[in-house]
């Protein structure tokens, strides 16, 4: 990689395209010879077909589904609260040490946002990631303290979504 800090990139919104956005990057990255590695933290395991990506053959991109679903209110927060901490104990190896050249945090504004991971706890191992490692952070409602130590933010803005007409998500398209 070229710049040797690392970019800080956002992804956030209520349009659809945060995590299809973060797989270009990395589509864009493996042309280069670059490594990802993709955190879900609220995603179900081969539910999407970035999940399938290992299986294909390709190898310099790792998808984890490390989540243990969305997190609707009324759930039972604790097999959410393991998974999310386990993922992050994940998250902060490859921060601090790993081997890809971009770490993709998947929905990470979800476990923020519902207490299952602190503000402060994301943003300090942020703060202290290895040099060169370029972080992409996804999702709905960014935390203002995600937000601040981007380098990048950008914001999905839904104008039409087929879901609202009844449609139900496509294949391929939406997972």
């Amino acid at each position: 990689m070229i710049d040797e800090k690392g970019l800080i990139i956002v992804f956030t919104g209520d349009g659809k395209g945060k995590t299809t956005a973060a797989l270009g990057i990395a589509l864009r990255a493996m042309g280069r010879g670059n490594r990802t590695v993709f955190l879900q933290f609220m995603k179900g395991r081969e539910k999407s077909g970035e999940q399938l990506l290992d299986k294909t053959g390709i190898s310099l991109v790792e998808v984890r589904a490390i989540g243990a679903g969305f997190f609707k209110k009324g759930d039972d927060p604790a097999p959410h609260r393991k998974a999310a901490e386990e993922g992050w104990s994940i998250a902060e190896k490859e921060l601090a040490s790993g081997t890809a050249d971009i770490l993709v945090l998947d929905e990470i504004s979800h476990a923020v946002n519902s207490g299952l991971l602190s503000a402060e706890t994301v943003t300090r191992a942020i703060r202290n990631k290895r040099d060169g490692l370029h972080l992409i952070l996804t999702g709905r409602n960014m935390p203002g303290d995600l937000i601040d130590i981007a380098d990048m933010v950008t914001e999905m803005k839904e104008i039409r979504h087929p879901y609202h007409g009844g449609r139900s998500a496509v294949k391929g398209i939406d997972y």
